[in-house]
């Protein structure tokens, strides 16, 4: 009677499968009440995560590795970008070694500030020229130890300056081989090209070279007589250092020429200029090879050139070079020249120098 009494015909047909009834009976707690919509939620939510939390985290640290990769990328491509940036600005940037002209006053009160002693000398001195010698610009020079031929010999190119008058007369590409052979002076194998510690038989064809450039350079300045294009072509030149210290040598041993020159006559008891006197009177200059062993090797390499090799360079291009001496202003040696004779044939450049070491190069009003 009891097993008829809890036999239900209609749950028997409305029966749920047993995975939802699983469910149902979850929700079930000791009264036997079904609890609020947001614990379903929250069961299911947690189920949820439990899921997929581990796909999650697996794909967040592969996202932080691939930015932290991509950033690191970026900041070595930046990296490298800058470096051959300033790798080909170096390699096809024009370093003058004369740069262009700037404001006279303006260049001094940049390097001359404050109230020392010497920086209101250099001041007045800087005025001086401005107003008394219409010098209203200035270039300035690289300052290595090559400056003073390197001013010098901007100024003839730029001028277009014609070659000294026994260089027309002589061919000076073959003077080194000239000294060897017609005057037994192969002491010249010692001969130092600047900071190159270069001796040996080869030096006679390396001066060749040297002179032959010189040569070449020179005559090419020369007939040009548009001076805007000789200005253009000194800025290519002496922006090509391997030229340039081949130019510089070549005047070096040009000077060494003149010295052993003007010894020859010594020995046959010919007058000669005062500055040579005054050259083999010392005694680290007696004679030629001593002349380039303690002097003239050192030149572009340790020191640059001394008042005797001013005037020795004057004499042997045939220019007559003005400096104005910043440091000695208000002196009789405020302004010199090299060599001192006057000749009226010789053209005159001009120099100034703030050290007597490194020269710039004044450009006077027009």
């Amino acid at each position: 009677m009891a097993a008829r009494k809890n036999h239900h015909p209609a749950r028997e047909k409305y029966q749920l499968p047993p995975a939802a009834g699983d469910v149902l009976l979850g929700l079930y707690k000791g009264d036997h009440k079904i609890q609020p919509w947001t614990a379903v939620t929250n069961q299911a939510l947690d189920v949820a995560w439990r899921t997929v939390k581990g796909p999650v985290i697996l794909g967040i640290s592969f996202l932080a590795a691939t930015l932290c990769y991509f950033r690191s990328l970026f900041l070595y491509l930046g990296y490298r970008l800058k470096w051959w940036s300033g790798y080909l600005q170096r390699k096809f940037k024009k370093n003058l070694s004369v740069e262009a002209e700037v404001d006279l006053l303006g260049y001094c009160a940049r390097e001359w500030k404050g109230e020392t002693s010497r920086a209101k000398l250099m001041r007045k001195a800087y005025e001086e020229l401005f107003w008394r010698h219409h010098i209203k610009c200035i270039r300035q020079v690289k300052g290595d130890n090559y400056d003073a031929l390197r001013s010098v010999l901007f100024q003839i190119l730029s001028q277009g300056l014609s070659l000294p008058s026994w260089m027309k007369e002589k061919d000076i590409v073959k003077l080194p081989e000239k000294l060897l052979f017609s005057q037994g002076c192969n002491w010249i194998q010692q001969y130092s090209f600047g900071p190159e510690k270069y001796t040996g038989p080869n030096v006679f064809g390396k001066l060749r070279k040297c002179v032959e450039l010189l040569k070449s350079q020179w005559t090419e300045f020369n007939g040009i007589k548009d001076q805007h294009k000789r200005g253009n072509m000194c800025n290519s030149l002496f922006s090509d250092e391997s030229l340039e210290y081949k130019l510089y040598e070549a005047l070096k041993f040009i000077m060494l020429y003149q010295v052993i020159e003007v010894y020859e006559q010594v020995k046959s008891e010919k007058a000669i200029p005062s500055l040579y006197r005054l050259l083999f009177s010392r005694e680290t200059s007696s004679d030629p090879l001593s002349f380039m062993m303690n002097h003239l090797n050192f030149i572009g390499d340790t020191c640059g050139l001394q008042q005797i090799d001013m005037l020795i360079l004057g004499h042997s291009l045939e220019v007559r070079i003005k400096v104005f001496r910043l440091s000695k202003f208000n002196t009789r040696d405020f302004q010199v020249y090299y060599p001192e004779e006057r000749h009226r044939e010789w053209p005159e450049i001009c120099l100034l120098t703030e050290n007597d070491r490194h020269y710039h190069i004044p450009v006077f009003q027009v």
